[in-house]
């Protein structure tokens, strides 16, 4: 029987952003680079995971072009290329229209809602 486990990065199957934004602790890295460039040792503490871990999500991210690094000194620092999630971005996209219509239709069930309460409360 195979254990899933969590904590164990999985090799890149294709190099695109779908992959990529498909391990959690990489949408992770992607949410805190979204607020601005960071070293290594931030996202490391940040994240509580061991700096050999960070460093492999962050090859899957670059490979990918989804975050770019520079050097300064002896630091690495990262910073998000949202451009490189943008397949990503108009896949969902598409299904905008389906939640649009989800919500209208909730919106007029709170309506109704309303409505019924509103007449319970004149009734009495």
């Amino acid at each position: 029987m195979v254990m899933y486990n969590p904590f164990v990065v999985r090799a890149a199957t294709t190099t695109d952003a779908f992959n990529a934004v498909a391990e959690p602790r990489r949408r992770e890295i992607l949410d805190l680079l979204a607020s601005g460039e960071r070293p290594v040792g931030e996202l490391v503490r940040r994240l509580g995971m061991s700096q050999p871990l960070v460093s492999k999500h962050l090859r899957v991210l670059r490979e990918v072009g989804a975050v770019q690094v520079r050097g300064e000194g002896r630091r690495r620092l990262y910073r998000l290329n949202a451009q490189a999630l943008k397949p990503v971005h108009d896949w969902v996209r598409g299904y905008e229209r389906f939640w649009a219509q989800r919500f209208d239709r909730m919106d007029d069930v709170l309506e109704e809602l309303k409505r019924e309460e509103e007449g319970d409360g004149s009734d009495g």
